[in-house]
């Protein structure tokens, strides 16, 4: 058995005890069992490749004032999260998401800064996972 730190949960050999803190661990179970673990590694691996340069699309369609591209951009964040079962950051794109931009360019930018921190604490989770 070992321990996933910034996940904060306990792994066993073909078991996985989640703490919803980053990952649920209901989602990420029940993709696992539905898809496979080799399958879902290799979506992991997408979703990390994939992700900072949604976060980038999300800047630039908030510095171009693009508002279809801020949402599309945004909800692709939050499916690829949700998938997983990273529903803090799910939920942070989805209310950007659904917020639209803002006429107010800081307040979008502090949060596609939450937004981007709270990728980092769910890429480094399914990191540890991947890896365990």
């Amino acid at each position: 058995m070992r321990w996933c730190r910034r996940c904060e949960w306990r792994t066993q050999e073909r078991g996985t005890e989640l703490n919803a803190s980053i990952i649920d661990a209901a989602t990420f179970t029940e993709l696992q069992e539905s898809a496979g673990a080799d399958f879902v590694a290799e979506l992991m691996d997408t979703f990390l490749e994939e992700t900072p340069a949604l976060l980038d699309e999300l800047r630039s369609a908030r510095r171009l004032g693009d508002a279809d591209g801020f949402r599309r951009a945004a909800h692709s964040i939050k499916s690829n999260s949700q998938t997983f079962g990273a529903l803090a950051l799910g939920a942070l794109a989805r209310d950007i998401e659904l917020q639209g931009l803002h006429p107010d360019a800081a307040v979008d930018l502090q949060a596609i800064d939450a937004l981007q921190a709270a990728y980092a604490d769910a890429a480094a989770a399914l990191k540890e996972l991947r890896d365990v």
